[in-house]
């Protein structure tokens, strides 16, 4: 049901074609939020974004006749976008969460809208929508223009099975006609954070699947590296209290959990590991609280009625009420995925310290570089190097998006989020991010190789199996890209996960 949509939901959208199904409730509301329009025109009120101009022209009234055009014009004036293409399945998430918030009545929208978005989800049929030009206030003007022109008006492009086409071809092949749009119409489709949202959700399952394959990743470096489980102790963390923490602790005990590794130097002199090792439980668990927090954040923006004015209807009193308010700004999203853009940097960051750790043999009393005929060969030398490399380009992307507003429309919308290109961002950080993550996986695998035959913990040997099957030990230098791209697909694509 519209405003229901929970976190599995959402991901099902992201990673698959869906159908999605309206109850009766639903379609109710829809019929009487539009009932409602037709209601405050039939008053002669003067409405904004009903019967007015936008933003700085709020004051002009438009004709009864000339409403259609007005709506109309509206969407393709902002069509502005540039850029690259949305990708499909970010454009699938952004349909759902739009034809939800518009479902839920309080948009003023008619019935043959709400049915256009569900049959092209249906058909999985996805507007092009270039990925720059928004603000994220008055919401995402430009992308869901380009969203409703062609969608609703034939114009723009549309995307089916793979192939682009031009929109009115598209909505003919699917057996569809332009829509021409109501009063209220091409307004409630443009306002509304329905993109930069469906950005953040992308950065966000990116992020938690990084997330696992960083913590496995963290306890085979510090099994290949001999170090120590003492600092993962509940007693240290439970005096602490921070709930990240003492589930990351948890996690990392029972990873290591059976190593022989482990055994074979228990009673040794070292005292304490480097911080990249004993202090995992600190950082990575502060990382959890935040993506823990993100995903409560932009489940509620999810299931938000976002677009301006709003129609609050009483059919029975006809007491109906058009409110022009900001429900538009995107800044919770703004908030959360530069939050998120930060545990994301750290999690990699903390990652090629360890990493640092493994090539370094007077740190791990490995091979140097984990290769053995070190200087004929330069073995992980210069995949450290990429994720050094990798780790600046996160540090340079991490400045807060949503402290730098930039004023727009004649100092009408004078502070803005910039939530949609903060999410972007955020997105191409999660990307480095896991290459980052897929070089230490193989950099730890190859150091547990070096322990042989003392075997690591099962859970984790599962894992060393899995890349293992990609990749074989690294014996001679070789060709190496290939071998990092099929570890940071690993764990894009969820393969290293703690399920």
């Amino acid at each position: 049901m519209p405003g229901q949509l929970q976190h599995d939901d959402l991901h099902a959208i992201w990673s698959q074609p869906c159908a999605p199904v309206l109850d009766a409730q639903s379609w109710d509301a829809i019929d009487q939020s539009a009932a409602a329009i037709d209601r405050i025109l039939q008053s002669g009120k003067t409405v904004y974004g009903v019967n007015t101009g936008f933003g700085l022209l709020a004051q002009s009234r438009i004709s009864a006749e000339k409403l259609g055009d007005l709506q109309r014009n509206l969407v393709l004036s902002h069509c502005c976008g540039t850029g690259p293409a949305l990708d499909h399945h970010i454009v699938r998430l952004a349909m759902v969460m739009k034809m939800a918030a518009l479902a839920r009545g309080y948009s003023g929208v008619r019935r043959p809208l709400i049915e256009r978005l569900i049959d092209l989800i249906k058909a999985d049929a996805m507007p092009v929508i270039p990925a720059q030009g928004s603000v994220g206030a008055s919401g995402d003007l430009a992308p869901l223009a380009h969203l409703a022109a062609a969608t609703m008006l034939g114009v723009g492009e549309i995307s089916i099975g793979g192939k682009i086409l031009p929109a009115a071809k598209a909505l003919h092949k699917l057996g569809l006609a332009p829509i021409e749009l109501g009063p209220k119409e091409g307004i409630a489709l443009l306002n509304g954070t329905q993109i930069s949202t469906a950005l953040g959700l992308d950065a966000l399952f990116r992020a938690e699947r990084i997330f696992d394959a960083a913590l496995i990743g963290g306890a085979l470096s510090l099994d290949a590296l001999k170090g120590s489980t003492a600092p993962f102790d509940p007693r240290i963390h439970a005096v602490r209290g921070h709930p990240g923490q003492i589930r990351v602790a948890e996690i990392l005990r029972r990873l290591l959990d059976g190593s022989a590794i482990h055994a074979s130097h228990q009673g040794c002199d070292k005292v304490q590991d480097p911080y990249s090792l004993r202090c995992q439980p600190q950082v990575m668990g502060a990382c959890l609280d935040v993506i823990d927090q993100v995903r409560g954040g932009l489940l509620i923006e999810a299931n938000a009625v976002t677009d301006n004015p709003l129609i609050f209807c009483d059919p029975d009193e006809q007491a109906d009420s058009c409110i022009s308010g900001g429900n538009f700004h995107a800044e919770p999203v703004a908030f959360a995925v530069d939050a998120l853009a930060n545990a994301l940097c750290e999690i990699g960051a903390i990652s090629e310290r360890r990493l640092a750790l493994l090539v370094d043999p007077k740190m791990s009393g490995l091979p140097a570089f984990l290769v053995t005929d070190s200087g004929l060969h330069s073995g992980f030398m210069i995949a450290q190097v990429t994720a050094a490399a990798l780790v600046a380009e996160n540090r340079m992307m991490a400045h807060p998006a949503s402290v730098d507003s930039v004023p727009t429309s004649a100092n009408q919308e004078d502070h803005v989020s910039m939530a949609t290109h903060g999410a972007r961002r955020t997105i191409e950080i999660a990307k480095n991010c896991a290459t980052i993550i897929g070089i230490e996986l193989l950099a730890a695998a190859q150091g547990v190789d070096c322990h042989l035959p003392l075997a690591t913990a099962p859970t984790l040997a599962a894992v060393h199996q899995k890349i293992r099957a990609k990749v074989p030990h690294y014996q001679i230098d070789r060709y190496f890209a290939p071998d990092i791209e099929a570890a940071r697909q690993m764990v894009c694509d969820g393969e290293i996960g703690l399920s």
